[in-house]
């Protein structure tokens, strides 16, 4: 049988020449890069907004959604996904799931401290569900559900996002315990649980405030809730 001719060979298997320590490299890079895009701030501008300076004065959907609709929020939040999403499984399929997670988790950074926004970025929900859905996909149904919960309970996105976080580091060391899934994969829901957190502490002492003080009008914020 003749030799295929070089057009028609099979492509070099890339990732098992490349070392696992410049794909871990490569994958820390890229997330942030695509990570730190912001979405909100681009559609707003298209409509002559700065999205940093209406509204919550956060660059994600919830905002798009109260100063130029809810339409532009919807292809906000499905670009703020696929973020997380696209480097996430890229990685996870090219070279293995440390990669995948790096990537994800390196998205979300650069979604929360993106340097076209001088650092004040988004509070990484939607990235943090896409990065989850790229490399650990069960994570997500538990998620989902306690965010679903939060928001019909609290009438809020950001305190469902709260719910859903702690929901996300729980789930991640209970599969660990029960050998769902080893220790790593357990880091990276706990890491991106923990960003999320962090993003959200002002809507949790505000609401923290409002539960305790709820005859004093003035203690009230106006609006608690931004994701």
């Amino acid at each position: 049988m003749p030799a295929l001719p070089a057009w028609a060979a099979a492509p070099p298997d890339w990732s098992s020449t490349i070392p696992v320590p410049a794909w871990w490299g490569l994958a820390l890079v890229v997330g942030y890069l695509l990570g730190s895009i912001s979405p909100s701030a681009a559609v707003a501008r298209v409509f002559g907004i700065d999205i940093r300076q209406v509204g919550s004065g956060n660059p994600g959907a919830t905002n798009v959604a109260r100063t130029v609709g809810k339409g532009w929020a919807i292809l906000v939040g499905v670009l703020d996904i696929l973020k997380g999403f696209v480097p996430a499984l890229a990685f996870s399929l090219l070279t293995g799931e440390a990669a995948g997670e790096i990537a994800g988790l390196a998205a979300v950074i650069g979604h929360v401290t993106s340097p076209w926004l001088r650092g004040r970025g988004g509070k990484g929900v939607a990235t943090t569900l896409g990065a989850i859905l790229g490399v650990q996909p069960w994570l997500a149904v538990p998620v989902l559900i306690a965010f679903g919960i939060g928001v019909a309970v609290w009438r809020r996105v950001g305190l469902g996002a709260v719910l859903g976080a702690l929901v996300l580091a729980m789930s991640g060391l209970a599969g660990w315990l029960i050998g769902w899934c080893d220790g790593t994969d357990a880091g990276f829901a706990v890491i991106l649980a923990a960003i999320v957190l962090a993003r959200h502490r002002r809507n949790v002492q505000q609401s923290w405030s409002q539960l305790h003080e709820p005859d004093d009008p003035s203690s009230a914020p106006a609006r608690v809730g931004e994701a």
